[in-house]
């Protein structure tokens, strides 16, 4: 994992009361300046707790283990000052429905300018410059009317690019998305990843990209990494990934997905349902639902997230894992 990284997860352990597994077991992930990193996984896995652990957003009664370093700075245990600090200045989450981020009822420019007039001290007439600046950088076409404007008369695209302004104010240097189109049509979708993707070359952000759709990942980002059951299973540059998937997950991820680009193929869903916080393996999470898994192995066993022999700079949690063929077929 690299020295310079702006976010770091070592380990990092969430258990909650009444759950019969960790939320979160033992997760290890990092993201650099410059990088777009993915973390990618079905519903439930994981992916947005993990996210908001970065900034300290914990579930009540929720019990950690292990590091959060945010640009250096451990916030597991950190006071209410110092998760401010980092969450004001060197991190920002850009969350997956902007109508449920923003306040309905007070204007856009509210939005924009409290937090710099109440976080960094600055007088209204700055804050207002700052946010007219904001919102000409996410691309609306009036940013004067739209600072005078409420969310309900903004388009759900629009607002996402409001939403994408705050997180920006504080000048991050790490930007956390939390399936930041999801709740989008298709073509805006594709405009606010466009716009993410320039603001991140454009002022060297670390950016960790949040997702279920594992081709949109291949095709965005640096790393990825794949969450199951609150687990990273498989780590890896995204084309490496992409082309020789080395855990099952992975390729019964990938032949889910109907592709990016070429003709459509037939889908081959990921057999079985994603496992609960109420259920527990002794084994591998994914065991019962995984058509490579060897009986009174697999189900007895965790296997740990290793390097592979052949490919150092890569990982994955499975026992079969060097003998898995180059393909993203789901049958042995």
């Amino acid at each position: 994992m690299a020295d310079d990284a702006l976010l770091r997860l070592d380990a990092l352990t969430l258990e909650l009361p009444g759950a019969a597994r960790p939320v979160l077991d033992a997760v290890t992930l990092s993201v650099c300046a410059g990088e777009v990193v993915g973390l990618v996984g079905e519903s439930g896995s994981g992916k947005s707790v993990t996210a908001r652990s970065a900034l300290g957003l914990l579930p009540p009664g929720a019990r950690t283990r292990g590091q959060v370093l945010v640009g250096g700075t451990d916030l597991v245990g950190a006071d209410a000052a110092r998760l401010r600090e980092v969450r004001t200045g060197t991190a920002s989450m850009i969350f997956q429905d902007p109508r449920a981020g923003i306040n309905p009822v007070r204007r856009i420019g509210d939005f924009l300018t409290e937090p710099l007039r109440l976080s960094h001290g600055w007088s209204r007439p700055r804050a207002r410059d700052r946010a007219l600046e904001l919102l000409a950088a996410v691309g609306l076409p009036d940013p004067p009317r739209h600072l005078r404007q409420y969310p309900h008369e903004l388009s759900g695209g629009m607002l996402q690019r409001v939403m994408i302004a705050g997180a920006l104010a504080g000048e991050p240097r790490l930007l956390l998305c939390d399936e930041p189109t999801t709740a989008l049509d298709v073509s805006t979708q594709a405009e606010i990843l466009a716009l993410l993707g320039r603001l991140q070359r454009e002022r060297g952000l670390g950016m960790l990209l949040i997702t279920h759709d594992i081709e949109l990942a291949a095709a965005s980002c640096d790393r990825v990494y794949v969450m199951y059951a609150g687990r990273i299973v498989e780590s890896a540059r995204a084309d490496a990934l992409f082309k020789a998937p080395r855990h099952p997950y992975t390729i019964g991820l990938l032949g889910s997905s109907p592709p990016l680009t070429g003709p459509l193929e037939r889908l081959r869903p990921v057999p079985g349902s994603p496992m609960g916080l109420a259920e527990s393996a002794p084994g591998c999470a994914f065991a019962a639902r995984c058509v490579f898994a060897e009986p009174g192995r697999c189900d007895l066993a965790a296997p740990r997230l290793l390097p592979l022999p052949e490919t150092p700079d890569r990982q994955a949690a499975c026992f079969r894992a060097s003998e898995l063929a180059l393909t993203t077929e789901v049958h042995p």
